[in-house]
């Protein structure tokens, strides 16, 4: 769709335990709120009647104040995004309904986004066009200055999608055209983290616990068995099988054993997890012959992970892709940023759409 008028996407993502609105133009963030949600954190994991109760309460206030940050009116919006789906279906719910019922009285498009599509897209927030050559992007001001990471990412490229409730490849061919190439069989490796996380007395959330005590500890210091999956699928229940086992062994051996070996535990856990993702990419990157590799999605965040994903791209000549931190975890900045592109193609939804829990790209 063609237009003079600058594109404002108003973003809403509820698909779990965050309420979030975000307000772009032409693909520049002028507000990205976030309403967590710490009552999940007493029950140690996402309750999901809790959630939906509260993302009902949050999502008035979150949209609002991210309208008046933005400075925009909602009557100059050119279109509402929302997550479809895939997530928690009380969760969609709330958001669906208000950004359809916005949508409807303000008579402007609406646009239904896949999650997992919106944290690849992340990439493109603040960079709308692709004009940089192979391997002249510019460094990244707010990710970690090694050198390597790059902005303006160049089709065709892979993008290694990891949170709570996914773990995928991604071959993106363009903003709106993608394909899973490889997937997790069973669980995600971010509850990966979580679970490990538990099984250490760690409390919820514990994926970041994990990153941070295992800055101090020896990643070598344990062996835990690595699945054994053929193609580009991943497995991770076997590991956390494994995790639980050797601790509570070595538990009956000395009570203390957890709190004496905390950090190297974590360093060895999480270096576990992060060279069984590395692997895969690898292994991607050689049977499609791509050297352009991104990253996305919650475990984006984990420390361990990108700088295995900077020394990998180093050594193999990748040009690597590493949102900012806060376009990692959920947030309707990237939410707003799918929209924005399906917005230029004239992809809208009706009044008929629903939130689908399970929401394939």
């Amino acid at each position: 769709m063609k237009t003079d008028k600058p594109i404002l996407i108003l973003g809403i993502e509820s698909s779990c335990d965050e309420t979030s609105a975000s307000v772009i133009k032409d693909c520049k963030v002028l507000a990205n709120l976030i309403a967590n949600q710490k009552i999940h954190e007493l029950y140690g994991g996402v309750v999901p009647e809790l959630a939906s109760r509260a993302h009902q309460k949050n999502i008035v206030p979150v949209v609002d104040q991210a309208l008046k940050e933005s400075g925009i009116k909602k009557e100059d919006l050119s279109a509402i995004a929302f997550t479809r789906g895939p997530g928690l279906i009380g969760s969609l719910l709330v958001g669906a309904s208000f950004a359809k019922a916005m949508a409807l009285a303000l008579n402007i498009p609406l646009i239904e986004v896949n999650h997992m599509q919106a944290h690849v897209l992340a990439h493109f927030i603040n960079h709308p066009t692709l004009s940089l050559p192979k391997g002249e992007g510019k460094h990244t001001p707010s990710s970690p200055p090694l050198g390597e990471i790059r902005e303006g990412v160049v089709f065709p490229f892979l993008c290694l999608t990891v949170s709570g409730g996914h773990t995928q490849i991604v071959l993106v061919k363009d903003h709106l055209e993608m394909a899973v190439i490889g997937e997790t069989i069973d669980d995600a490796a971010g509850e990966a983290f979580d679970k490990a996380a538990k099984i250490l007395g760690l409390p919820y959330p514990g994926g970041p616990l994990i990153d941070k005590y295992a800055q101090a500890g020896n990643p070598n210091a344990f062996k835990f068995s690595e699945p054994n999956i053929p193609g580009l699928n991943f497995s991770f229940s076997g590991l956390k099988t494994s995790i639980l086992y050797f601790v509570r062994d070595k538990v009956k051996e000395d009570k203390n054993f957890i709190e004496n070996n905390l950090n190297d535990l974590c360093a060895s856990i999480q270096a576990t997890i992060v060279k069984i993702l590395i692997d895969k990419l690898i292994t991607a990157s050689r049977q499609r012959g791509i050297q352009e590799i991104a990253i996305s999605g919650g475990v984006s965040a984990n420390s361990g992970l990108r700088k295995k994903l900077i020394s990998t791209g180093k050594k193999l000549g990748w040009n690597t892709y590493i949102p900012p931190f806060e376009y990692c975890t959920d947030n309707a900045a990237m939410i707003a940023i799918a929209g924005h592109y399906k917005f230029l193609k004239g992809e809208f939804a009706d009044q008929n759409v629903v939130a689908s829990a399970r929401y394939e790209i």
